[in-house]
This record gives C-alpha cells, structure tokens and sequence, in this order.
C-alpha cells in the first residue's frame, strides 16, 4: 500500500455497527383434437425466457371439430394475468403515495412533495464514497433537491453510523454546515466518529439514551506482514523511487522515521476533526478535546457533557424541525435517489407482469387460431 493509498484509507471510525416473483401460472388445457398427444408446453422463466417454437404439425380440417368449452378457462387464465397486473400497479401505486414517485428522470423524492414537509435523510452504515447518503456526493444530491424545493421546510438526518473515510466525513460535514434550512439529527444506536463529526454540524441533536455517540479522535492502521512473508517463504522486493514509498506497504515494519511521520498526520487531522466539533456544538476546542479520548459516550452522558442536545426519538426530531422551521407541522418523505432498489424491484415486477401477460395472449392465439 502505497503512502497515497493510506492516506486516503484514513478513518474517523471505531468500525462499522452495522426473482422477482414469478406471475401465477397455469398448465395448458388438454388438446380438444381427437388422436393427437398433447404436447409439453414450456416452462416460463422469470426473467429471460424467449418464446418457444412451436414443433406440432398442422391439423387437417377433416378431424373432429373443437370443443369450445375449453375457450372459457383460457380465457379465465387470461383474465387471471391481468388481474395480477391490476393488482401489483395497484400495489405500487399505493407504495408511491406514501414514500414519493418513481422516476428515472426525477433525482430525488423530494420532487414529489406539494405541501409542508420535513425530508428525512438516512447516513446509515460506513462513510465513505459510494453514492448513497452516506457518502458526499449522496448526501449533497438529497440536500441540494431540499434546498430547491420550497415545500421542504426541514431536514431529519437518520445517523446509524460508526464513521469512516476522514475525507468524506469533512466534506459532508460541511454540506450539513452550509446548509441554509434547519437540520436535526436523531441518533439511532451508533453515531459516531466521521458520522458524528456530521451531526456536530446540525442545528439540534436528539438521541436515546443507549446510542453510542462521540468517538472523537482518528486512526491510521499499518500491517506488517513481513513475518508472516518469511514464514512462508515469500520474498517481496519493493522498487521505489524514495526509500518511504513503500511504507505502510505490508511488507515490513516502519521505520521510527515515518512512524513519526504518520503521527504527524493523524494529529493533524484530529485537530481538524476537534476545531470543527468545537463549532458545530459552539464548545470550546479544550471542552472538545478533553473528549476526544476515542471512545463513545452513552446519549445520556452526550446530552451531560454537550455533544448532544436532549433525548429523543425520530418523531421528536421531526417536531423540533418543525419547530426550527416555524411551522406546526408537516409530511415527512425519505430523501433518497428515486432509482432505489425498491423502485428497480418494483418496476421489475412490472416489466415480468407484462412479458408474462404476453406470453400468454401468444399461448392462447396459437391454441384458438386467432388473427
């Protein structure tokens, strides 16, 4: 690993707390053609069968004419399939009033909103620079489409989130800052590190009194497998421009030279992490980082020692943006991208609803001879 590779790899973190189905099918009704054996009808797959050829040979006007009984059950199983397609857009329309539509053209569920609403904000699991709202590009998305929109009065961030990359952590802990509407924060069972360093920025801080929160202070991990190497019998010889290049690498142990060099960095940062705490809770950086020993606090010491403000749950936290945002009360929508897994899952369901329903009007016009 080069020295790049761990800088980018540094964390304010005590580590991480943290088909579709088939439409309702029926077996084909027996041939109503006198002497001729019933063929085996293919099976339909979920998502990727084609339409089978069909191998049965013509039948001669001269048999015995069709029963037209049957036709009534054919046409019961058809009514069946749109039935089920009725059901499942019912289904989704009813999903989309309460969470916001599901469009691919739309970036958020924000735009859905027509009244006075609170957005929710989700920063669940490893900070880091993935693309969802616990990342900065994510997170940025979500509060630019609140910012526009002048039904969303407020913003809830959700924080379940034992921290991550500390690069990722200033970046959103900044959109949070320069955030022009009020934000609150309700703490789930982890907020902490870079998670937390994102909450210090908001207007007002709600947790429950077992929340994990704090975690002030950043890490730097180096392995040395170079014991491990020479048990095993593998040699690595590194070719390097400069003789620390390839510290931090694995290969062998630092020297006191670049340990001390990394040091430099990780005090650095920390004092980057505790200036900005300091400003978000308007505490002085002593008061920070007298608690910035790497641990968590339980929510009842954050609210004694300042890192938060009182104990509470989601819908307390919903209140007081209310509250912050001067009106008495509002909707609340999860911001998130409207091209959630959720919405692929449904529009899924969808698309094989309808590739079913048409196999089966394919079925019926080759068994009834329609034209």
């Amino acid at each position: 690993m080069t020295d790049q590779n761990q800088w980018q790899n540094q964390a304010w973190g005590t580590g991480q707390p943290q088909g579709a189905p088939a439409a309702p099918g029926a077996s084909p009704a027996a041939s109503p053609l006198q002497g001729q054996q019933a063929q085996p009808q293919p099976q339909a797959r979920p998502t990727y069968a084609a339409p089978q050829p069909a191998y049965a040979a013509p039948v001669a006007p001269a048999l015995a004419p069709k029963r037209r009984g049957w036709i009534v059950g054919l046409a019961a199983v058809l009514a069946f399939f749109i039935l089920g397609a009725a059901s499942i857009a019912s289904c989704t329309a009813v999903m989309t009033s309460s969470v916001g539509a599901f469009s691919y053209e739309s970036p958020s569920w924000a735009d859905t909103v027509t009244g006075d609403t609170v957005g929710i904000i989700n920063i669940d699991g490893t900070i880091q620079y993935d693309g969802t709202t616990s990342s900065p590009e994510g997170l940025k998305a979500q509060l630019d489409a609140a910012e526009q929109n002048p039904h969303i009065k407020a913003v809830v961030l959700r924080v379940n989130s034992g921290g991550g990359v500390a690069t990722a952590g200033e970046e959103m802990s900044r959109y949070v800052r320069d955030f022009s509407k009020p934000v609150v924060v309700s703490c789930a069972s982890l907020d902490a590190s870079a998670a937390y360093m994102i909450s210090s920025q908001a207007d007002y801080i709600y947790t429950a009194e077992t929340s994990a929160v704090g975690s002030i202070g950043v890490i730097m991990s180096v392995t040395d497998l170079s014991g491990l190497y020479e048990k095993l019998g593998i040699s690595v010889d590194n070719i390097t421009s400069a003789d620390a290049k390839d510290a931090g690498g694995g290969n062998r142990p630092l020297t006191e030279e670049e340990r001390a060099w990394y040091q430099a960095q990780v005090d650095q940062i920390n004092d980057v992490f505790i200036k900005t705490v300091a400003d978000g809770r308007a505490m002085t950086e002593d008061a920070v980082r007298a608690l910035a020993n790497g641990l968590t606090y339980t929510g009842i010491d954050a609210v004694e020692n300042g890192l938060a403000d009182e104990i509470g749950t989601l819908e307390q936290a919903v209140a007081k943006a209310c509250e912050l945002a001067g009106i008495p009360d509002a909707d609340t929508v999860y911001l998130q991208s409207s091209t959630s897994d959720l919405s692929r899952l449904l529009d899924i369901m969808g698309e094989q609803n309808e590739d079913t329903t048409t196999r089966a009007l394919k079925e019926l016009e080759d068994r009834v001879g329609l034209e």
